[in-house]
């Protein structure tokens, strides 16, 4: 292991970053640096487009023939006791990898669509890592050509965030902006606005999601705010059969996505 420098201490400079970078979202944003664990969100990263700062390796776990197949392009590889990747570690099972990537700009500008009439989800205001993991997950499995994120409550490289969307947090596009933004830019590229809501609704079977479409979602507690329902396109529903009127807003999400990707029958 000659060839990387070896940290068995929790006093090293770069392990106090892994631990400020993992439990504090103002550093975070002030460094534009995340900590990422595991061999697939790793490369998912890199795909994406991502680009790894420092990466951390437990040599028990993952060897160094493996980092040097893998990482060759990253400049920075230090190894660490398992003592340390144990402190510094977040997950129970990381395959003995850990890095500081480098933040992306999540900008509406930075969007580049893969087809003229994009589907896009945008999602207001959600404040749970967990529905916002499911939300990338489903728009990762539907290809959608966008996610955006209005008035987001919770920092994109929130760990549980990455955990939760099994990395595809950097397989789908991802914008973030002010609910007045992204009407603004909406209405610019033309592309039809779908508020998910429970009054003035049509069923969401009877739209047509050919064109450029983008389906909004609100939170379960409170919905969508006025501003969205104000410049709907169309406010659509989800018909309810039980004695609940709402459903987890990842569920929502998938249903609706999914009827645009069935009547686009775009692989």
């Amino acid at each position: 292991m000659s060839e990387f420098k070896h940290l068995t201490s929790l006093q090293n400079p770069i392990l106090k970053k892994v631990l400020l970078l993992r439990e504090k979202s103002r550093e975070r944003k002030k460094s534009n640096l995340f900590v990422l664990e595991g061999q697939r969100e790793l490369q998912l990263a890199l795909k994406g487009g991502y680009k790894i700062d420092t990466l951390l390796f437990e040599p028990q776990l993952f060897s160094e023939d493996k980092i040097l197949e893998n990482f060759e392009n990253v400049e920075q590889i230090i190894s660490v006791s398992k003592e340390v990747y144990q402190k510094i570690a977040y997950r129970g099972t990381t395959e003995g990898l850990i890095a500081i990537v480098q933040n992306k700009s999540h900008e509406l500008k930075n969007l580049i669509f893969k087809h003229k009439n994009p589907l896009i989800l945008v999602a207001e205001a959600p404040e749970k890592p967990g529905n916002i993991g499911a939300l990338l997950r489903t728009a990762d499995a539907a290809n959608l050509d966008a996610v955006i994120i209005a008035n987001p409550k919770t920092d994109l490289y929130n760990p549980n965030i990455i955990r939760s969307s099994v990395g595809c947090l950097f397989t789908t596009q991802i914008a973030s902006a002010s609910t007045n933004d992204i009407i603004t830019y909406l209405k610019v590229k033309n592309i039809a606005i779908y508020c998910a809501a429970l009054t003035a609704s049509k069923k969401y079977t009877k739209i047509d999601f050919t064109e450029a479409s983008a389906i909004v979602v609100g939170t379960e507690a409170t919905g969508l705010s006025d501003k969205w329902l104000q410049n709907a396109t169309q406010s659509i529903i989800i018909p309810m059969h039980g004695e609940i009127d709402s459903m987890n807003v990842s569920v929502a999400a998938a249903i609706l996505i999914f009827e645009g990707k069935r009547q686009r029958e775009i692989d």
